[in-house]
């Protein structure tokens, strides 16, 4: 993972973990949120991110924090 990567996994840590509210997002009762959201509001707050990007991240996390959802469409 380079560092942009690096960066951005960290910053989705702290947002999807504790503080969602940091960027004006707003979890469902089991933590998710829908992705499409994320990617707007990310983005809108400085932060570059993509779909493809995203995908890259949860598929290349060592600690596993992140997932998509089984029903994702």
């Amino acid at each position: 993972m380079n560092a942009s990567d690096q960066a951005t996994s960290k910053f989705l840590s702290l947002i999807l973990r504790h503080k969602p509210g940091t960027i004006g997002l707003t979890l469902d009762e089991n933590g998710w949120t829908d992705t499409d959201e994320l990617i707007t509001k990310m983005n809108a707050h400085g932060h570059s991110l993509t779909f493809e990007k995203l995908k890259a991240i949860v598929d290349n996390n060592d600690k596993k924090r992140f997932a998509f959802s089984e029903d994702y469409k």
